[in-house]
């Protein structure tokens, strides 16, 4: 007999990936999206590898550390296979993944070459866009609609068509579209019912994100929000999300200057040093930063980068080192720069008797790059979820978004290394395995 714990005897039942798997993607022509759908199809062809992605390359110790035993994850849990996914997306620019992927700029032109008929099949359909939510961008592929609620229906219908005509089984929207102005909950977010008179009154606190979030969940497909602007993480389309037994997710992925925070800070609040202030600015050039580039969406993104601090710090519980420091928080469009962007962050702690040190950061990273492994470790892990029978919010996916979604009865946990076990252990869970706890306890000498 088994001496683990009875709460790890449970194996899931977790329902094959068979067929094919359809990725839904609002953004479609915009450079997180192309990267993405462009590197899955050079990966496919082995003209490319998944770096940074989990799904993919990394491996979970299972048992004992004397064991030695760390198979892959695909190998581990029964993930879709990247041969099996069908894109389908809408986006305001009418251009194939071919045109979007060279006008980004991201990826360079022999690699897009070598797949370009894959990329030229790829084209977004009109898309559900409000210039009152986006500011800076302007595009002619949209659809139009008396109300929200035509709108809604609409993308219903795109989704049942391309799930007809290419014979697919299972469904996952990503949001890889813009940041959307900032919106307060409001009453109208509160229940479904309120939600749905809302988009036939075509209620203003509704923007193209819910939408989209809203046609998702109705057609059965788990959603996950990479965008820092409410969408999914209202209570009525948490509520729609249970009752058709969908996962969701989010919010804003996690890739350049907030990645680099949820790593050093857990280490300076480890070793108990204290924090003064911590100021970050960005410099990027592309759609993302031509977005934020609005105050209202900056608003929104701001809110999301500076969040993590504070959860990971715990003011409250260490008053002494962490109530009163300053964090600032910039982001500057620099066209020249591209998907180019740098991150520099200052930060001002101090330790043993009060004494100050500085730590500078340069991030010099490539947003797009960061961000495409990302997305396909969403994709896989939300259809995994979806056939395990886990639905409503995913909190172990924590460990890809600056403002992550979590029961409203808890706190949002940001230590990324903390995430990092949590999605290891509900792996182990998954499939029965005893979780791992790091104890060590079986090493030590006892007299």
């Amino acid at each position: 007999m088994s001496d683990k714990p009875e709460k790890f005897q449970r194996k899931f039942d977790i329902r094959p990936a068979s067929g094919k798997l359809g990725v839904l993607i609002p953004g479609m022509s915009g450079a997180v999206s192309t990267t993405f759908i462009a590197g899955v199809k050079a990966v496919m062809k082995g003209v490319g590898r998944p770096i940074g992605s989990l799904t993919q390359m990394g491996k979970i110790r299972i048992g004992l550390r004397t064991e030695k035993n760390f198979p892959l994850i695909k190998d581990f849990v029964p993930l879709a296979k990247i041969e099996d996914i069908v894109f389908a997306g809408w986006d305001i620019y009418d251009e194939d993944c071919y045109a979007s992927a060279l006008r980004a700029g991201v990826l360079k032109p022999d690699l897009i070459e070598k797949i370009k008929p894959d990329l030229q099949k790829e084209s977004p359909m009109r898309a559900v866009f409000n210039n009152d939510y986006v500011k800076n961008l302007k595009g002619p592929h949209v659809k139009r609609g008396k109300t929200k609620m035509h709108l809604a229906e609409q993308l219903i219908k795109d989704i049942r068509k391309f799930q007809k005509q290419n014979d697919i089984e299972r469904l996952v929207m990503l949001w890889c579209a813009s940041t959307e102005v900032y919106l307060e909950p409001s009453e109208v977010h509160e229940t479904i019912e309120s939600f749905e008179k809302g988009l036939r009154e075509n209620h203003e606190s509704i923007s193209p994100s819910m939408i989209y979030a809203y046609a998702a969940i109705r057609c059965g497909a788990s959603y996950g929000n990479g965008a820092p602007n409410l969408s999914v993480d209202i209570p009525a389309l948490q509520e729609l999300a249970v009752k058709n037994e969908v996962p969701i997710a989010g919010k804003d992925f996690k890739t350049g200057q907030t990645l680099m925070k949820t790593i050093l800070a857990p280490g300076f609040k480890s070793r108990l040093l204290g924090l003064n202030g911590w100021f970050s600015t960005n410099i990027l050039g592309n759609r993302d930063g031509e977005v934020l580039d609005d105050p209202g969406s900056f608003k929104t993104k701001e809110e999301s980068k500076l969040g993590a601090l504070d959860y990971i710090f715990q003011p409250d519980l260490y008053p002494e080192l962490y109530s009163d420091y300053y964090h600032k928080v910039r982001i500057n469009y620099y066209p020249p720069r591209g998907d180019e962007k740098e991150a520099w962050d200052n930060i001002d702690v101090f330790g043993w008797l009060d004494y100050p040190m500085q730590i500078k950061v340069n991030f010099l990273c490539r947003d797009s790059i960061l961000a495409a492994p990302v997305v396909l470790d969403l994709v896989l892990f939300l259809d995994l979820a979806h056939r395990a029978g886990i639905y409503g919010v995913q909190e172990w996916l924590s460990f890809y978004f600056k403002s992550p979604m979590v029961d409203k009865k808890l706190y949002p946990e940001h230590d990324l290394f903390v995430q990092f076990t949590k999605l290891q252990n509900t792996l182990r869970y998954l499939r029965g395995e005893e979780l791992i706890s790091h104890l060590g306890i079986d090493y030590y000498g006892f007299g």
